[in-house]
């Protein structure tokens, strides 16, 4: 199954503080490694919501089919200083399977008992 989540999170006025230069820095030393380390079982979008929504400031639309994998990169993410340092905090996730219904009723419809079997 195909798993994707929309997590939420809002940068900091610390983090808007720093130079530009050293936010690329961060990214680049602590962020981006993660998602590289991952990239095979986990693929990420990320987009930009200031404008848009008070509550966050950024999401990442992310999509697995290793829901272990997802969990070891949220936990390697809280490792990083942008979150010790509160520079970011996730403020919302959601994940959900796209058409998991239709998964579910093929899964019902091959356990289900032939014609033959019922009128035995």
């Amino acid at each position: 199954m195909r798993y994707t989540i929309v997590l939420s999170y809002a940068f900091s006025p610390a983090w808007l503080n720093l130079t530009r230069d050293e936010r690329n820095a961060m990214e680049e030393q602590y962020i981006q490694p993660v998602f590289a380390k991952y990239a095979d079982r986990v693929s990420a979008r990320f987009f930009d919501a200031e404008a848009f929504h008070a509550q966050h400031t950024d999401f990442a639309l992310l999509e697995t089919t290793d829901l272990r994998a997802y969990y070891h990169l949220i936990e390697e993410l809280r490792d990083t200083p942008l979150i010790g340092r509160q520079y970011l905090a996730f403020t919302d996730i959601k994940i959900g399977i796209e058409d998991g219904y239709r998964s579910y009723e093929e899964s019902v419809a091959e356990s289900a008992p032939s014609a033959e079997e019922i009128q035995k």
